[in-house]
């Protein structure tokens, strides 16, 4: 069994399965990569100082560098199966907002995401998203993008391969039926995973398995107070709702995350640009 903790060098297991591959089920579909949504039209049209003031930042966030015309190929550890990353390998001073499950659903964070054009990867649970994916629907719309974060959040070494993969293809199913796409991207639950995992994520059309750097507890940011960034990384938040956050909003904690970012010399930018 391998999990977040016992593969310590997961981040040089760099690489992109072509989701249409031998052994995929199904059909090639669309796929969720950045597109013309209004959060991801051009950078000529940056948010105003004031904006970035209204949502509690003292400054704008610096723009992000172009991203490479062509992100390096990378393989799995065995060919066939999606890489795992945990962080990107870029020079750029960068790191990447990554969301998971889907319980929280503060319409202002539309606005925030909107008004910041701030880029943001959802990784969504279905039994935990419920009958909310509308809310998700118009974070998508202004340029969120959306990726598979299984049906039921089972820790999944524990399943055998058809448990594993009925949870995988199940959501990338889900996620087809409501907006249209098969994510590229798919986050294990609690960070774990096994072989059997990446062969299910390959058969379910996968491209990588993203983990992440930067691991926080969004609720008090305990992470950058005592550690440092590093270009690339991946940052874990939540859709937590106000009492998981000590009563505060989710944009207050994510205004909270940003001025970290930022004191530290970083800007975000977009996952799916790299990947």
């Amino acid at each position: 069994m391998r999990s977040r903790w016992c593969a310590p060098a997961v981040g040089l297991l760099a690489s992109a399965l072509l989701a249409s591959g031998a052994g995929c089920a199904g059909p090639v579909d669309p796929v969720e990569r950045p597109g013309t949504t209004e959060a991801h039209k051009g950078h000529g049209h940056a948010p105003s100082a004031a904006t970035y003031r209204r949502w509690g930042l003292p400054s704008p966030l610096a723009p992000a560098p172009k991203p490479p015309e062509r992100p390096a190929v990378r393989t799995g550890a065995r060919p066939g199966l999606p890489p795992v990353v945990d962080r990107i390998p870029t020079r750029d001073k960068v790191v990447f907002l990554t969301f998971d499950d889907g319980a929280e659903k503060d319409p202002r964070f539309v606005d925030m995401v909107r008004e910041l054009r701030l880029p943001v990867s959802m990784f969504l649970t279905d039994s935990i998203v419920g009958p909310g994916y509308a809310h998700f629907g118009r974070l998508r719309a202004v340029g969120a993008t959306v990726q598979n974060h299984t049906l039921d959040h089972p820790h999944l070494p524990g399943l055998p391969y058809a448990g594993q993969r009925a949870e995988i293809c199940g959501q990338q199913e889900k996620l087809k039926q409501r907006f249209g796409i098969r994510p590229r991207l798919f986050r294990p639950p609690y960070g774990a995973y096994d072989d059997d995992t990446l062969r299910a994520a390959a058969d379910c059309g996968v491209a990588a398995v993203v983990l992440w750097r930067a691991s926080m507890d969004i609720s008090d940011l305990r992470y950058f107070e005592g550690n440092h960034l590093r270009p690339g990384d991946i940052v874990l938040a939540h859709f937590r709702r106000p009492s998981e956050l000590n009563g505060a909003s989710l944009t207050e904690m994510t205004t909270r995350l940003l001025r970290r970012i930022q004191e530290q010399g970083f800007t975000v930018a977009r996952l799916e640009d790299y990947l």
